[in-house]
């Protein structure tokens, strides 16, 4: 059988998967940055818990023993199915003879992109970063208010989205704003602090168990986040956002409530579903295709239950595991049994020593479960450098409450309102 030439785009956990599962063909792995980044621990890097370095890993390092993977830094612009090549930005086209296609998803804002200007989400690390960055801000700004005045408006933080990504978020602030930052800004009041939960529908976490739910929307309670479910954001302005009919006042929103598959998507002219994704067939190949494959966020894939699997990292790695096996086989149409999915359960973090895991017909709440998503998530982190780093994050905050990321690299002029006369003595 001849060697395969091999295209991977995306350098994600389904991407990363696949690259790292085929050893007789030539693979080029294309992303457009240099990394690859634990996504279930960005929510960490924008709360402060966790450094960048400490998720994220180069691309280049990881293949430097698999010689058979080429690695490009590049922004895909389209896929021609014809001539069967990849174009890029700035370099020449690539040709293949399979294709995988794991681009990842950015966020949804159905219908409502001009959104996305005032409440950020929360994909990639420069999303976390970012928003890091805001958040500390919004806590000088707010010590300088009230030491300037004595008075302090509301620090009101929204989140929109009440899945695992909006419910870690509001935990890790409720944390970080009542147990860490509070004794590093004696002028502020615990009372100016306000963490608001937006979810459109009826619990928080509807992939699980309601009961689970239950318990999640009672911790978060406790820990001063204000819940308001069954009302969708409506609008969404630099000055706040409109829930049902309810206006509330913010500057700092964040967007936890959908994806998006990449419009790179467009140019397979395959079929969609309404978030972008292709309607893959049971091999995980686009229609009429059998050597082209989109996984992960790009892929509409059905489970045993007829619902479309969810965007998570174990289904991205199973599917890239999945097609590696088929192109290293060389298999037929004919001769491949479809994709099936093993559910190793779900598992979604509240706060310190709080989480709730479900697997299969077994539920757990507190901190059972909060040890199980530490032992799950350090298992996945990938060098034993990463491994070690992150518990000792973890062991440092769990203990003392102090992040060690509260790092605000440089404040923009127009926030430090810094004037033409100030500059001109310096």
């Amino acid at each position: 059988m001849d060697r395969k030439h091999v295209v991977i785009i995306g350098g994600g956990f389904g991407g990363l998967t696949a690259a790292r599962s085929l050893h007789q063909a030539d693979v080029t792995l294309i992303d457009r940055t240099n990394h690859h980044v634990f996504q279930p621990l960005l929510y960490q890097v924008a709360t402060a818990a966790l450094s960048p370095g400490d998720i994220a890993w180069p691309l280049r390092t990881l293949f430097r023993s698999q010689r058979n993977v080429r690695v490009v830094m590049d922004d895909v612009l389209s896929i021609d199915r014809m001539d069967r090549v990849v174009r890029l930005q700035a370099s020449e086209p690539i040709a293949f003879d399979c294709l995988i296609v794991a681009p990842g998803s950015r966020h949804a804002y159905f219908g409502h992109d001009e959104w996305e200007s005032s409440a950020p989400g929360l994909k990639t690390m420069t999303d976390a970063v970012q928003l890091r960055e805001k958040m500390l801000l919004a806590f000088e700004d707010a010590e300088r208010r009230r030491g300037l005045t004595g008075i302090q408006n509301p620090l009101t933080f929204v989140i929109v989205g009440g899945g695992p990504t909006g419910v870690e978020l509001a935990g890790a602030l409720a944390e970080l704003g009542r147990k860490a930052m509070g004794p590093d800004y004696p002028d502020l009041r615990l009372e100016d602090l306000s963490i608001v939960l937006v979810e459109a529908g009826p619990r928080l976490l509807p992939g699980f168990d309601a009961e689970l739910s239950a318990k999640t929307a009672a911790a978060l309670t406790r820990m001063g986040v204000l819940i308001k479910l069954g009302n969708p954001v409506s609008a969404v302005h630099a000055d706040g956002v409109r829930v049902g009919q309810e206006w509330i006042p913010s500057t700092n929103v964040i967007w936890a409530a959908g994806n998006r598959a990449s419009p790179l998507l467009n140019t397979l002219s395959a079929p969609q579903d309404s978030f972008g994704r292709i309607k893959i067939r049971a091999d995980l190949t686009i229609p009429n295709e059998p050597w082209i494959f989109a996984i992960g966020d790009a892929a509409h894939c059905l489970g045993g239950d007829g619902k479309p699997l969810p965007a998570i990292a174990p289904v991205a790695m199973q599917q890239g595991r999945y097609v590696a096996d088929l192109i290293e086989h060389g298999l037929s149409e004919a001769q491949r049994s479809p994709f099936i999915y093993k559910d190793r359960g779900m598992l979604a973090t509240i706060g310190r020593a709080q989480a709730v895991a479900q697997f299969g017909s077994i539920h757990v709440s507190g901190i059972l479960a909060w040890l199980l998503w530490c032992i799950v998530h350090i298992f996945f982190l990938i060098s034993f450098r990463n491994r070690f780093r992150v518990m000792s994050e973890w062991g440092w905050y769990y203990l003392t409450f102090q992040p060690g990321a509260r790092l605000i690299f440089e404040r923009p002029a127009r926030a430090r309102n810094v004037s033409s006369a100030d500059c001109a003595h310096e």
